[in-house]
């Protein structure tokens, strides 16, 4: 489109500022909420593709069933594939007062949590090390510190279920660290030693939670998976086994067809969009039938006039859409407080320009058709 037809561009979105209004306010919502949604889903399966895919979680066959064994470390150390094999217990407990719940993850002080899972907690070397050497060491998250009044060389009480062989449920911990969590909803989380746990406690011992196991290929995980399940399928603890992708991914299954009800969502909303801008602009092109007879009276080719409201569409819509998908990458850092990580992908950003233009056309094409076909001689008669 010519720069010199941008003038009637704007004198035709002006003729009518409260229904053009009406318009990108529709459109910017429609995108708005396109950018949200849709943003959503690309962001969410952008997360779900970072999480990694060589990391398997051993966990008890039946959720909530018997702990597993820590002799079962040599037994998946064994198994082909396998490279590094760790392990993890948790206990749970209150700090003063039952409204202030604490969990407590016991590991080994081993260098492989320097990188373990890094999208979950994150630890230094000098705070492994200091952990390492504390027997009843504990590293906290900085949230709980300040929430806590806790500080490094300072001591805490935890009140536990688990009993300790000499009656008492009261865990001293001595902080020696910082851990930094990347987990929603983790504030009151305390990394601690495993061995302080194992040898306090009363019973359950030599036994954990679940266990971490890093295999050399990511793309053998799931027949690595079940290879360790089938190893411990006739023993008293069975197994289940999966990577920390699969199971990411499984999560989301679990709440439904996400894609799929995006998808329709967005549709549904574009849709009704579209009818209902097309009917303002048909509406526009009826009440200005007269000033299109004259413009082509004057010379205006069929295919100028199409262009002529085609781009005031374009303008109308591409302008809208940035506004809406503007206020969408804004809504995405708050998001981002209760799902870490989650962000609007370029591509979304793009991808709705794209879709703005389209529905533009679209929306235009009967209205400036009817336009480009109109007969001067009885538009002016008719006026």
């Amino acid at each position: 489109m010519p720069m010199k037809f941008l003038p009637l561009i704007w004198s035709g979105i002006r003729r009518r500022p409260v229904r053009a209004g009406l318009i990108l306010l529709q459109v910017s919502v429609a995108f708005a909420l396109f950018g949200v949604l849709q943003g959503l889903k690309t962001g969410v399966a952008d997360a779900i593709s970072k999480v990694r895919a060589d990391l398997l979680f051993v966990a008890p066959a039946v959720v909530g069933g018997a702990r597993l064994p820590l002799a079962y470390t040599g037994r998946l150390r064994s198994i082909a594939g396998v490279t590094t094999v760790t392990f993890a217990d948790v206990m749970g407990g209150i700090y003063q007062k039952p409204t202030q719940q604490i969990g407590v993850l016991c590991i080994p002080p081993s260098k492989v949590w320097l990188n373990l899972a890094p999208s979950i907690f994150t630890i230094s070397p000098a705070a492994l090390e200091a952990l390492r050497t504390t027997r009843n060491g504990a590293l906290v998250t900085a949230d709980a510190a300040k929430k806590y009044g806790w500080h490094v060389g300072g001591q805490l009480a935890i009140e536990s279920n688990i009993p300790q062989r000499s009656g008492s449920r009261t865990w001293y911990f001595q902080i020696v660290g910082n851990v930094i969590d990347h987990e929603p909803g983790e504030g009151g989380l305390i990394v601690a030693n495993y061995d302080y746990l194992n040898e306090a406690r009363a019973s359950d011992k030599d036994t954990v939670r679940n266990f971490y196991v890093i295999v050399s290929d990511p793309k053998r995980a799931a027949s690595i998976s079940e290879t360790i399940d089938r190893t411990f399928a006739n023993s008293p603890m069975g197994t289940k086994t999966a990577s920390l992708r699969e199971n990411a991914e499984q999560a989301m299954q679990s709440i439904g067809n996400v894609s799929f009800a995006i998808r329709w969502i967005i549709s549904a909303v574009l849709v009704a969009v579209a009818f209902s801008t097309s009917t303002m602009m048909m509406q526009n092109v009826r009440e200005r039938t007269a000033e299109l007879a004259v413009l082509k009276a004057v010379g205006f080719a069929d295919r100028t006039v199409l262009f002529l409201l085609a781009g005031e569409a374009l303008v109308l819509y591409i302008v809208a859409a940035l506004a809406g998908l503007a206020l969408a990458w804004i809504a995405f850092p708050l998001a981002a407080k209760y799902v870490p990580g989650l962000s609007m992908p370029i591509p979304v950003v793009g991808l709705g320009i794209l879709g703005a233009i389209v529905l533009a056309l679209i929306t235009a094409s009967l209205p400036s058709y009817r336009a480009a076909r109109l007969q001067v001689a009885e538009a002016l008669a008719g006026r």
